[in-house]
């Protein structure tokens, strides 16, 4: 089976990297000469995915403008919040939009360079609600760690503190956006906080492990970082 539809979550202000990029919306920073977003679209466009639903918010302008004049023959559809909704009613109104049962989420301002060959699979398998896509880390304070049961079940979120080692969130999901649509939310909440880790318990969310590269533009030393590291990769 296959999940041909990614919500692409482009909405936020980016507060953090206004140091290094103050005049557009983070996912449009450039790097390496080009939009980062155009590193995330390329990506899973060559992972399969078909249609792409971009929600968005602060200067949704120029990423439409940049959408039609970089990816004119892109399928897609847009959703734009009137005020911020948070990452779980910016999810959960383009989910309305998707045409499947299940859809990939991903962030327009981080690159993940999982294989969807490893994930749909699983996902689809074990009935999950959600399946996270994780990402192996050392050293690392700025990310919380996913710890998980010997069958890949999410067992608990770690907060942000210094760990050794452990396995990130990587901020790609594959979501069963019909069971999505059928939760009971407020209109602005947390995917990660009110989703995620409050149903844990209730839910089916797993994850799978993907050592592959990843990057988040969101503070100034990884933008400078994705600058010198995306040009060589193939």
């Amino acid at each position: 089976m296959k999940i041909r539809e990614a919500i692409v979550l482009a909405g936020g202000l980016g507060t953090r990297l206004r140091p290094a990029v103050s005049d557009v919306p983070k996912c449009l920073a450039p790097v390496a000469g080009k939009p980062f977003l155009s590193y995330v679209i390329d990506h899973f466009r060559n992972e399969g995915v078909e249609q792409f639903i971009f929600s968005l918010g602060y200067k949704h302008e120029l990423i439409e403008d940049f959408i039609l004049s970089e990816f004119p023959e892109l399928s897609h559809q847009k959703f734009i919040e009137k005020e911020p909704l948070g990452t779980g009613g910016a999810v959960y109104a383009a989910c309305g939009l998707a045409e499947e049962k299940s859809v990939l989420i991903i962030n327009g301002d981080t690159l993940f360079r999982i294989n969807l060959r490893k994930l749909i699979p699983f996902h689809f398998m074990t009935g999950a609600h959600c399946t996270l896509s994780l990402k192996p880390m050392q050293n690392f304070d700025r990310y919380g760690a996913v710890r998980l049961y010997p069958d890949y079940r999410v067992q608990s979120f770690e907060e942000k503190k210094f760990h050794e080692t452990g396995n990130i969130n990587g901020g790609v999901y594959a979501l069963n956006a019909t069971q999505f649509r059928k939760e009971s939310f407020d209109e602005v909440f947390s995917f990660e906080r009110d989703y995620l880790e409050k149903h844990l318990p209730d839910r089916r969310i797993y994850g799978v492990i993907q050592n592959e590269y990843f990057i988040d533009i969101g503070i100034p030393e990884d933008y400078d970082r994705a600058g010198k590291e995306l040009p060589a990769l193939k």
